[in-house]
């Protein structure tokens, strides 16, 4: 934009200054025109995201003495049992994970982040609060792929062919 307005100082016409620096004139129209409240506001969050108040009962709920040693899917199927719905149980774990990764950045770097934010500074690094997979220790990748190239190959059951079969006693196919 500066560049065009340089341009234009020289007695350098709109046209003349977009095609010299390769860009269409309507972004250099849309540049120049300031951006609407509306647009320049960030977007408005879904109708059924939880309000800080809910997510802080929810999260006060999870470390409760009751359940604070079960899981968050442990802790959503007892509260259905008793009728009560705060919020999924996906939704539970990512309050948690959120809460406990702002808790490592403060140990790590002394830098406070509302546990609110973590979720989205997370995304904008590509990173995401899922579980992780749950694999044995002990697990041995060459063993599998060798168990699966020679034994289960053994064991799966095969299909059998076709064989013609009729309902009659003294046809051949019913033998």
């Amino acid at each position: 934009m500066t560049a065009i307005a340089d341009l234009r100082s020289e007695d350098v016409t709109v046209r003349e200054a977009c095609e010299a620096l390769g860009i269409p004139r309507a972004n250099y129209y849309r540049w120049r025109q300031p951006k609407a409240a509306s647009e320049a506001s960030i977007r408005p969050s879904p109708p059924r995201t939880l309000a800080p108040e809910e997510r802080q009962k929810v999260l006060e709920l999870l470390h409760d003495a009751a359940f604070v040693d079960r899981s968050p899917t442990e802790v959503y199927a007892t509260l259905l049992e008793q009728g009560q719905y705060l919020c999924s149980s996906r939704t539970m774990y990512r309050i948690l994970a959120d809460a406990r990764v702002a808790r490592v950045i403060f140990r790590a770097f002394r830098v406070r982040y509302h546990r609110a934010h973590v979720g989205r500074l997370l995304h904008s690094l590509g990173w995401s609060v899922q579980k992780p997979e749950r694999r044995a220790l002990e697990r041995n990748e060459e063993r599998i792929e060798h168990w699966k190239r020679e034994t289960w190959p053994h064991i799966k059951k095969k299909p059998r062919g076709w064989a013609p079969t009729s309902s009659s006693s003294t046809s051949r196919g019913s033998s």
